[in-house]
């Protein structure tokens, strides 16, 4: 029997569609058309990803609810409301993987600029200003990188390769990890910040993640480190990072994430010297929306076809535990 598959949009369509309306007894949703779509749907693609509609939307009767619900994104937590996550006839999936290597550049990228100062440079260049000065190598330089899953290792791999010293945080200590080296866990934490030049959050947001970065991680960060954001906003104390910030003991961040979005005009983020702000776009290069229709392709065939889908979260994590292997 040919499935009822919902995907909700804002107005930009996946490219795939019509390979996708082959496979599926299609319709198209905007969040305010979902709750009449939504109960009694087979399955739900999330193809605009940041969104409460789903939760909003969720039928009260479990036997309206779809069976599966795939997102357009590594991140969950807006899935992660309690009539979903209870009921185990409920598969939830991401796009876990696609961003990998994007955003490994992303942060690369990030750190030369703050490195170099090369926002400074444009500002000079702006005003016709011919200003030398000295900046900061990055070889030999060490980066804590906290979240150990396929991001964070793709951002171990890129940083080596450029000479910085890598070490993680993950939920268990190990001193033989393969992209890591060292692998800290949080009773070990302390040690591995007042040694990191850059800490970069890759972690997924969760209950044990929110706010993980309070006032005593960032104080036991080393004098003149910086923190680098391309996990979630909620990661973080943005309050706390302020202050911080402010009172010169960080020497800057670079923040694409935060727990408001789009970033109030009136954060003093914004105006921050040594803060980079860019829009939640670490993973969106060119190509980037083909790749995400791409998996849920493969996935609506996997499940037509009864085989197993790829990137189901344990929905009581929050994320994918394991990787599942790629077979065509």
């Amino acid at each position: 029997m040919t499935e009822r598959l919902v995907i909700l949009h804002r107005g930009i369509m996946p490219p795939n569609a019509e390979d996708i309306e082959r496979l599926a007894d299609t319709v198209y949703a905007t969040e305010e058309e979902l709750p009449l779509l939504l109960p009694g749907a087979d399955a739900v693609f999330c193809w605009h990803s940041i969104t409460h509609a789903v939760a909003e939307s969720w039928p009260e009767d479990p036997a309206l609810a779809p069976g599966w619900v795939h997102v357009a994104a590594a991140g969950v937590e807006p899935l992660l409301f309690p009539a979903l996550v209870g009921n185990p006839d409920v598969v939830l999936t991401n796009s876990r993987g696609v961003y990998d290597g994007a955003i490994a550049e992303y942060v690369l990228g990030l750190i030369l600029a703050l490195a170099k100062d090369f926002p400074g440079t444009w500002e000079h260049q702006r005003r016709r200003e011919w200003r030398p000065r000295d900046s900061e190598r990055i070889g030999g330089r060490t980066a804590l990188v906290w979240g150990t899953g396929p991001i964070g290792r793709a951002v171990a791999r890129m940083l080596r390769v450029v000479g910085m010293r890598v070490t993680g945080v993950g939920r268990t200590a190990r001193a033989d990890d393969p992209d890591f080296g060292t692998v800290h866990d949080r009773q070990s934490l302390a040690v591995a910040l007042a040694g990191a030049d850059y800490v970069i959050l890759a972690a997924p947001l969760t209950s044990d993640t929110r706010c993980m970065v309070d006032t005593s991680v960032l104080a036991a960060m080393k004098p003149g480190a910086r923190l680098v954001n391309v996990g979630r906003g909620a990661l973080v104390d943005e309050e706390e990072l302020v202050r911080h910030l402010a009172d010169g003991r960080l020497a800057g961040a670079a923040l694409d994430v935060f727990a408001q979005e789009p970033l109030p005009a009136a954060s003093p983020l914004w105006d921050m010297p040594g803060v980079i702000v860019s829009p939640h776009t670490a993973g969106e290069v060119t190509g980037w929306r083909a790749d995400l229709a791409d998996l849920f392709l493969d996935n609506l065939r996997r499940r037509t076809e009864g085989r197993p889908l790829r990137n189901t979260v344990d929905k009581d994590k929050g994320y994918v535990r394991e990787r599942m292997p790629v077979t065509s």
